[in-house]
């Protein structure tokens, strides 16, 4: 005679009614950030061709845009502008009437609830691609830091409600904060690119904001995708220099990451499920070879399950619908 079993996990899987009760990780409309790109010009809609359903938006059409966006649910924007001229040291960054600052000014007078975050460096506005000033052929880091704290301020100043620092520069949440501080934007918060890893996952996202290196790469200042330990100790310093928020880019190849922050450090932890991660994911179910649906929601999950308090995320309009629908 065969033991009783008295176990049974599959018990809680029996239906939907009950895996929902018990379910572990919770996705919701409000843990999602949606990026755009933001471009010169009037009535421009374009698709990018290697980010299928992500669009190149003129200030007019990114503002009608993002009132869909709000409408879904979804809290909150992060803001890439690529400007029409480019130059050795960025200017136009932190120009006040660079491109970036025109769009945060009309989307907080046409939907002032809308939280907007800014992206903050100098890649899409250098002629070279770089980040940061370069002298010699070498990314110099303090000289960069003035640049990169004149840029979060002047989308302060346009209305930007919190700045995102992805540059890489050591040094660069201090400058920021004290900048803010100064200028008297003491309750503006910070989210830093904390771990922000030389990923080849950038690919697409090199063509959206049209910020691809003219020579060398990024490795002498975003992090070696095989350090672990690292991304907590610059977590660690970029806290102490007063962020806000902490970031780990990418997610998917970077859960681990993402785990061992959320375990280190008690503070709001963002990820950036990038544009590879995306594109893969949609030219995949372009093929037929899986449900896009499905799996995108189950990325999602598996980054707020490693962690992550807040994703930025290229699928959250498409998202916000399906968890809505299901």
């Amino acid at each position: 005679m065969k033991a009783e079993l008295v176990k049974r996990p599959r018990r809680l899987r029996l239906n939907q009614n009950i895996r929902d009760m018990v379910r572990e990780t919770s996705l919701d409309v409000k843990d999602l950030i949606y990026p755009y790109f933001v471009v010169e010009g009037e009535n421009v809609k374009e698709e990018i061709e290697a980010m299928p359903k992500v669009f190149h938006f003129s200030i007019d059409k990114l503002v009608k845009d993002v009132k869909e966006t709000y409408e879904l649910g979804i809290p909150a924007i992060l803001l890439f502008g690529i400007p029409s001229s480019k130059d050795e040291v960025g200017s136009q960054a932190y120009a006040s009437s660079g491109i970036v600052q025109r769009a945060v000014r009309a989307i907080k007078e046409a939907i002032p609830s809308m939280i907007v975050i800014t992206d903050v460096c100098l890649c899409e506005y250098t002629s070279h691609g770089h980040c940061g000033v370069v002298e010699n052929g070498y990314v110099d880091n303090d000289k960069t830091l003035e640049l990169i704290a004149k840029t979060a301020l002047s989308h302060v100043k346009a209305g930007a409600d919190m700045v995102a620092p992805s540059d890489m520069m050591d040094g660069r949440v201090g400058c920021i904060r004290q900048i803010l501080d100064s200028e008297g934007y003491v309750t503006v918060p910070i989210m830093a690119y904390s771990a922000k890893y030389a990923s080849g996952f950038y690919g697409p996202f090199r063509e959206a904001a049209q910020s691809a290196p003219q020579f060398g790469d990024r490795r002498s200042y975003q992090m070696d995708p095989a350090n672990s330990d690292e991304a907590l100790r610059a977590i660690a310093l970029d806290i102490e220099e007063g962020a806000d928020i902490v970031m780990v880019k990418p997610a998917l190849a970077y859960l681990d990451i993402i785990r061992r922050a959320k375990d280190s450090f008690k503070v709001p932890l963002a990820t950036y499920n990038v544009s590879g991660e995306y594109s893969m994911i949609k030219a995949a179910a372009l093929k037929g070879w899986l449900d896009e649906k499905v799996v995108a929601l189950e990325s999602l999950t598996s980054m707020k399950r490693a962690g992550a308090d807040m994703i930025i995320t290229y699928f959250a309009k498409d998202a916000a619908k399906w968890l809505t629908t299901r």
